[in-house]
């Protein structure tokens, strides 16, 4: 009898701006450092260079403009069902910038995760880097969390850190973190593809174990449990 492999894993991915997080996962993908398949980009920005992007790389791509719809509701139910008919066992929230509704949330409960560039559950929402460097911090980073209803504030799977130097403006701090972003969404989306992390909305196992605080990228560029 002839041996079968198993199916790849596949993923969606929501994008709303420049693609670089999503770039991150091609490049993944291609150098065969992730075995997962892409197998739809979903945009609520038609014209954004992510969705260039895909198309460069031959990804399909779905794309949906807000102004079409009624309400916020409309809008995830149109998207998501279009989601879920590709059949994703992962949703990566690589760079999208519109806020989910609750029962779309709830609907991709524990296959959902994002990139969110702060410490958790330090700064949730916008302009960390200047809330980073107002307050004085000495150091910063990025997260990847599980997506759930309340905003930036599901339980999070790794953290990649950026010292915070003197000189630092928002601009700069923001360039050294995006570059930890994408190797810290990669390895996530590697680790959970291979089994290594199981997600749910108010657990995170690490190597069937619960994590008793975020995983970290050690210097190796791998996750590890942190110290």
């Amino acid at each position: 009898m002839p041996v079968t492999s198993a199916a790849p894993f596949r993923l969606a991915v929501l994008v709303s701006g420049r693609g670089s997080n999503l770039g991150a996962l091609i490049r993944a993908q291609e150098n065969g450092e992730l075995q997962a398949s892409i197998a739809g980009v979903f945009s609520d920005r038609p014209n954004c260079a992510a969705i260039s992007l895909a198309r460069e790389h031959g990804l399909s791509t779905f794309t949906f403009r807000p102004a079409d719809y009624h309400s916020r509701q409309a809008f995830d139910e149109s998207m998501f069902s279009q989601i879920e008919s590709i059949q994703p066992d992962l949703i990566v929230c690589a760079g999208y910038m519109r806020l989910i509704s609750e029962s779309a949330v709830i609907r991709c409960e524990g296959r959902m995760i994002n990139i969110h560039p702060s410490l958790l559950p330090k700064y949730p929402g916008l302009d960390t880097h200047a809330r980073a460097l107002a307050a004085g911090d000495r150091e910063h980073g990025a997260s990847v969390h599980v997506l759930t209803p309340a905003l930036d504030s599901g339980p999070v799977i790794a953290q990649a850190r950026v010292a915070v130097l003197p000189e630092d403006t928002s601009a700069s701090l923001a360039r050294r973190v995006l570059e930890t972003e994408h190797t810290l969404l990669a390895q996530c989306v590697k680790a959970i593809a291979q089994g290594k992390v199981r997600l749910s909305e108010a657990q995170i196992r690490w190597l069937g174990t619960p994590l008793s605080s975020p995983l970290s990228l050690n210097a190796y560029a791998e996750l590890e449990e942190s110290k």
